[in-house]
């Protein structure tokens, strides 16, 4: 048995998925505008640099405590509510081919990410996945936040959790794929036989470079459409120049000035 590990944010989305639901938390009073700016200002490093172990394990420290009190159901229903606003917006066409084609080769697909289950969950059951892997936060007997993680599925413990199911399903890890954009998951890439990398961090391209790793390049469908909009203008612009030079050319007795140097 064959299966496919897709990370989620910067690999199946545009975006990391907390930061693209920072509106709806400020708005359901949880976390502040400026909370909202560092994380969004955290978010282009991570994009543009890519993280390391411990940047990441601050970062988890830091979303776990912001956690403590909040009710699981609400965050459970913003989710849920956001989910086609303000995620699927943000899917990568070409993730979701992938992950259609893996399906269809008889793969079980996986969707494994550091991002809440909360979050992972219902956006593996839009785009089909058959399982996923997510962090876990720990509840109260109130069914609250407590600030303490059960699973940070994140870098090592991202691969393991990945052996841990590949050995209750029997998956073929030599058989299988992985795809995500990041050195944090240099050990679920080495964990399988075909890792692939998707719009790779700086270290994690570098490294496709020496291992020879297929690199995607996965961009919004949108955005190509502000590029063909702009290109097409450009040219359009280009092509009004070139007709406009050529009509000129064409009034009576614009061929001699064209052909023909000035008298001195």
């Amino acid at each position: 048995m064959e299966a496919a590990f897709f990370d989620l944010d910067k690999t199946v989305i545009a975006k990391a998925s907390m930061v693209a639901l920072g509106g709806r938390l400020r708005r359901a009073g949880l976390i502040d505008r400026r909370l909202l700016a560092r994380a969004a200002w955290s978010g282009f490093l991570y994009q543009r640099f890519g993280a390391d172990d411990d940047k990441m394990q601050r970062f988890q420290q830091a979303a776990s405590g912001l956690t403590r009190g909040w009710e699981h159901e609400t965050v459970t229903s913003l989710v849920r509510d956001a989910l086609a606003e303000v995620i699927v917006p943000l899917v990568y066409a070409e993730a979701a081919e992938l992950i259609e084609q893996h399906r269809r080769d008889g793969r079980i697909v996986f969707l494994v990410s550091a991002s809440p289950e909360e979050i992972v969950a219902p956006l593996g059951r839009h785009l089909g996945v058959d399982r996923v892997i997510g962090s876990r936060a720990r509840l109260d007997a109130d069914g609250r936040y407590t600030g303490e993680v059960e699973l940070y599925a994140y870098g090592p413990r991202k691969a393991e959790a990945v052996r841990a199911v590949a050995d209750e399903l029997g998956i073929d890890l030599a058989a299988s794929y992985a795809y995500t954009d990041s050195i944090t998951d240099l050990p679920l890439l080495e964990a399988v036989g075909h890792p692939v990398v998707v719009n790779p961090d700086r270290a994690l391209g570098a490294v496709a470079r020496r291992e020879g790793w297929p690199v995607l390049r996965f961009e919004l469908a949108a955005r190509r459409t502000i590029y063909l909009v702009v290109g097409a203008a450009i040219a359009g612009g280009a092509a009004a120049g070139a007709l406009g030079w050529w009509l000129m050319a064409r009034r009576p007795g614009s061929g001699d000035r064209l052909r023909r140097p000035a008298a001195s």
